[in-house]
C-alpha cells in the first residue's frame, strides 16, 4: 500500500494501490471524505487538472506519498467540467464529419463521375476568366480546399472562431496538395491566411502573435503576386475599377495590429493610416446611393457598384449592367449544365463509375450516329482501354 497526501477540500493521509486506483476511485473517495458529490470535486496533480476518469495513478506519474490538491467547486461548475469534455468530443467528431464530406465531394467531382446539381466549383482568375487546372489530384486538391474555406468562413459569421481555425487548417492543407503554378493564379490561399488571422484575433490568444506576422507576411505576397503591385494588375483587368479594396483594408488592419504588439509602432502607424484611407474610400455618399436605388437597383448592389467604380455614378451604372449580365449568362450556363447532368444520369455510367463524355458524344452525334449507339460505344471504349492498359 502507497500513501497519497491530500490537500485542500479535505486534507489527510489516504492509504491505497497507485497501480490499482483510478482518478475516479480517488476523486469518489475525496468527496465522501469531504460530505460532497464527486461532481464537485477538482483535483490537481503537478499543476494540472486530472480529467481522464479511467486511468491509474501510477500511469499519471503519481508516487508514494505524493501530493494531490482537491478543489470544492459548485455542482453547476462540475457538470460544466463534464459537458466541456463531452462537447470537445462532439466537436471533433463534426469537424472529422467536414473533412470527410469535402473529401468525398471533391473525389466524385474531379473523377468524371456525375455531378451533384447544386456542387459548382470554378475557380476564375482576376479578369473574370476560369482557370483550368491540371491533373485529377490538382482538381481534388483546389476544391477541397475551397469547400472547406466556404464553411470555415460560415463558422466565422457564427462566431465559432475556433472551429473556424480548424476547418481553415485543413483547408490550407488541402490547398498545399495542388500545383503551385496553378494556384498562383487565384488569391484564395492569401484570403485563407488573412481568415486564419482574423481567427487568432478574435480568439485574442498573444500565444499567436508571431504566427500571424509570418501568415500576414505571405498573404501580402500572395496578393501581390495575383493582384500586382498595388492592385495595378486588378484595376487594368478590372477597367479602373478596385474590387479588392476591402480585401486589401483587412490585411493592412490586421499587419497594424500586429506590427503595434510586436513594437514595430512606425510600421504600425504607416499600414494602419493607410487602412484608415482605404475605409473612408469606402463609405458610400447618400445621395449617390439614394439615386441608384431611383433607378430600381438594391441597396445592397448599388452600394457595391460605388464602392468598385470609387464613388462614381456613370461607372457604378455601367458596372450594375455588366453584372446583370454576367449573371443572366451565368444562369444559362447553370441550365445548359443541369441539362447535361440529366442527360449523363439518362445514359447512366461505366463499371467504372464514370459518366459519358458529352463532348464525345455530340461530336459522334454531328457525323450522324445515333445518340444512344453512341453513348454505349463510347461505355464500351472507356472498358476497353481499361482493360488495355491492365494488361
Amino acid at each position: 500500500m502507497e500513501k497519497l497526501k491530500i490537500a485542500g477540500a479535505w486534507s489527510g493521509v489516504l492509504e491505497l494501490e497507485l497501480q490499482v486506483w483510478t482518478v475516479s476511485m480517488l476523486r469518489e473517495e475525496v468527496a465522501k471524505r469531504a460530505s460532497c458529490g464527486p461532481e464537485s470535486i477538482n483535483l490537481i496533480w503537478s499543476g494540472k487538472l486530472l480529467k481522464d476518469e479511467n486511468l491509474k495513478l501510477i500511469e499519471l506519474g503519481i508516487k508514494n506519498n505524493g501530493k494531490v490538491l482537491a478543489t470544492r467547486v459548485c455542482s453547476d461548475q462540475g457538470k460544466s467540467l463534464k459537458e466541456e469534455f463531452m462537447a470537445e468530443e462532439e466537436r471533433s467528431s463534426r469537424l472529422a464529419r467536414v473533412k470527410a464530406a469535402a473529401i468525398a465531394l471533391s473525389k466524385r467531382h474531379a473523377a468524371g463521375s456525375l455531378p451533384v446539381e447544386d456542387f459548382n466549383i470554378e475557380l476564375e482568375d482576376q479578369s473574370g476568366q476560369k482557370v483550368h487546372l491540371g491533373s485529377e489530384t490538382d482538381q481534388r486538391a483546389v476544391m477541397m480546399g475551397l469547400m472547406l474555406h466556404a464553411n470555415a468562413k460560415q463558422m466565422i459569421k457564427k462566431e465559432n472562431y475556433k472551429d473556424a481555425l480548424e476547418v481553415l487548417s485543413m483547408g490550407e492543407e488541402a490547398f498545399s496538395l495542388c500545383n503551385p503554378k496553378v494556384i498562383e493564379l487565384v488569391d484564395n490561399v492569401p484570403i485563407l491566411q488573412i481568415d486564419m488571422v482574423w481567427c487568432y484575433f478574435m480568439l485574442r490568444d498573444i500565444r499567436w502573435l508571431s504566427e500571424a506576422g509570418i501568415r500576414l507576411a505571405k498573404a501580402r505576397e500572395g496578393i501581390e503576386r495575383s493582384h500586382g503591385k498595388d492592385a495595378s494588375r486588378v484595376r487594368v483587368l478590372q477597367n479602373g475599377r478596385y474590387p479588392e479594396l476591402a480585401l486589401h483594408l483587412r490585411l493592412e488592419l490586421l499587419e497594424g495590429v500586429v506590427s503595434f504588439h510586436s513594437g514595430q509602432f512606425e510600421k504600425s502607424k504607416k499600414v494602419l493610416t493607410s487602412a484608415q484611407a482605404k475605409y473612408f474610400q469606402l463609405q458610400v455618399p447618400d445621395e449617390a446611393l439614394s439615386l441608384l436605388m431611383s433607378m430600381g437597383y438594391k441597396e445592397r448592389n448599388s452600394k457595391r457598384a460605388l464602392r468598385m467604380s470609387n464613388q462614381q455614378i456613370d461607372l457604378a451604372i455601367d458596372f450594375l449592367v455588366e453584372e446583370k449580365a454576367k449573371k443572366e449568362k451565368k444562369r444559362e450556363e447553370d441550365i445548359q449544365r443541369r441539362n447535361d447532368i440529366m442527360e449523363q444520369k439518362r445514359y447512366g455510367m461505366t463499371p467504372l463509375r464514370k459518366a459519358v463524355d458529352l463532348q464525345s458524344l455530340h461530336m459522334l452525334v454531328s457525323i450522324g450516329f445515333e445518340k444512344e449507339l453512341a453513348a454505349e460505344a463510347l461505355q464500351e471504349m472507356r472498358m476497353t482501354l481499361r482493360r488495355l492498359w491492365m494488361t
